[in-house]
């Protein structure tokens, strides 16, 4: 099986020529073989690799199409480079490698890809590794954002001493620290910066702060001025600054003269401020299916009534039962009461047909919640048992296998995992794999299933920390059943 051990690749090649020379073999070579050289290496072997992180924005896949602002500006870009090349043999290529956004610049220096498009801050340290083209945005600044569940805070001083979750891969997190060494070397308290998962992008973030279940993060203030048309109870803390007359470019190896020049000039045309830059900014921040208020009182006392349930079904069948309680809460809101269209029933939404099954062997989940999740747990293992037992998947994915599979069928997630294979990726991986086989077969539907799941996982997480911080309040600690 020919996959990359470090980071997930998904080839896709934009224009209409998807060099259909070579074969689908020799294409998937040409693109994860590690090259090195400036453009007019690139121009010899016809194919420039562009990296980009999985996001809602950036790039993504529906039903085989590919979507996002790397896409947009590959495809330009590709078009402009094959300006005055008519012969087919002549037109170089644009391929998409998606990688974990923590993986970008590393994919970049090893020469896995050629370009990075993933909004990234020009930052010191990240100079130290790769050079950058001219920015397509100037004057970028990073302000914190707060939701409905966040304390007063009046200036930027008054960071000191709070909690701050940010991705450690950002510029985030290097801003922070800069300012939070400013405190310590005034006397005062330092910032606590937590990591924030490096599977979420800035959106899921934001998500989080609207839905009340982070206080508050630090984002880029022009991606939160357009989601905050979006998620309406975010406020842009214009006055709070982490930093200021940032850029945002794309990432180049060092030593690419003739790619930089020839980017700086793309650039100038198709920045932000430009006409092209400014229809595709506001092209694709666009609602999705928000997160839910899991910390608004109902929904909190339904999880604290359920918890115990949860923990022991959880024991049982060797599942994190945080992640049980986060699809509980995905399928119904933690509401036994709540009956679908189709006849699924209860706080897990099982068919009793499903329950009653040899392989469950449940009745009464729609009387009973502890039999409803116990039911919907039991299947859970079953589906891992019976179609997700390879002991080289972490049971996290395979917890994440099996909802994908709860949700689209156990044949769908063989399909799944074996186009992921054709497609380069790693099969036993969910994030930026599976997941993008999944939304080339059946859409985003999957996808964002299991995605939300993972976010109300994310913020459960954060409740049981906060009860471990607070002994009086009744959320539940964490275990760490099921955890890679």
């Amino acid at each position: 099986m020919k996959r990359l051990a470090l980071f997930m690749l998904l080839f896709a090649i934009v224009g209409i020529g998807n060099l259909q020379a070579q074969s689908n073999e020799s294409t998937f070579q040409a693109i994860i073989a590690p090259h090195l050289g400036d453009l007019d290496v690139m121009e010899k072997r016809r194919l420039i690799r562009i990296v980009v992180p999985f996001s809602k924005t950036i790039y993504f896949i529906d039903r085989g199409r590919q979507l996002g602002t790397a896409v947009e500006f590959g495809m330009a870009l590709e078009k402009e480079l094959n300006a005055g090349r008519k012969r087919e043999i002549e037109k170089i290529r644009i391929a998409f490698v998606p990688v974990p956004r923590a993986r970008l610049l590393t994919a970049l220096e090893d020469g896995r890809g050629d370009i990075v498009m993933g909004n990234l801050t020009i930052t010191e340290a990240r100079l130290a590794k790769v050079d950058f083209t001219a920015p397509l945005f100037d004057e970028a600044k990073e302000v914190l954002v707060t939701g409905p569940s966040a304390p007063a805070i009046a200036s930027v001083d008054d960071l000191s001493g709070q909690e701050v979750r940010v991705r450690k891969s950002s510029s985030y997190h290097e801003h922070l620290v800069a300012l939070s060494a400013g405190f310590v070397k005034a006397g005062r308290a330092p910032i606590s910066i937590k990591d924030m998962d490096e599977n979420l992008e800035d959106e899921d973030v934001l998500e989080m702060i609207n839905a009340g279940l982070l206080p508050w993060t630090v984002v880029d203030k022009y991606k939160a001025d357009i989601w905050a048309t979006v998620f309406r109870d975010i406020k842009v803390r214009d006055d709070i600054l982490v930093s200021d007359h940032g850029q945002i470019a794309w990432a180049i190896r060092k030593d690419s003269p003739k790619l930089k020049a020839t980017l700086d000039a793309f650039v100038k045309t198709h920045r932000v401020g430009t006409t092209f830059g400014n229809i595709l900014k506001n092209s694709y921040y666009k609602s999705d299916k928000m997160l839910k208020r899991a910390y608004a009182p109902a929904d909190v006392e339904r999880f604290q009534k359920l918890v115990e349930i949860f923990r022991k079904h959880g024991d049982t069948y060797s599942f994190d039962y945080l992640m049980l309680m986060a699809q509980g809460y995905q399928e119904s809101q933690l509401d036994q009461s709540r009956r679908s269209p189709r006849g699924a029933v209860g706080v897990m939404q099982l068919l009793p047909s499903t329950a009653a099954d040899k392989s469950v062997g449940i009745k009464g989940i729609d009387k009973d919640q502890d039999l409803n999740v116990q039911a919907g747990s039991k299947y859970l293992r079953h589906l891992v048992d019976t179609y997700i037992a390879d002991p080289a998947i972490t049971p996290r994915n395979q917890l994440l296998f099996a909802f994908a599979a709860y949700n689209a069928g156990p044949g769908n997630l063989r399909k799944f995992r074996a186009k992921a294979k054709d497609m380069g990726l790693n099969p036993d991986l969910w994030f930026g794999n599976v997941e993008n086989a999944a939304a080339e077969i059946v859409g985003r539907e999957t996808v964002q299933y299991v995605g939300n799941i993972y976010k109300y996982y994310v913020a459960y997480g954060l409740l049981a920390e906060h009860a471990k911080a607070a002994p009086t309040a009744q959320a539940p600690a964490a275990t760490d059943a099921g955890v890679e």
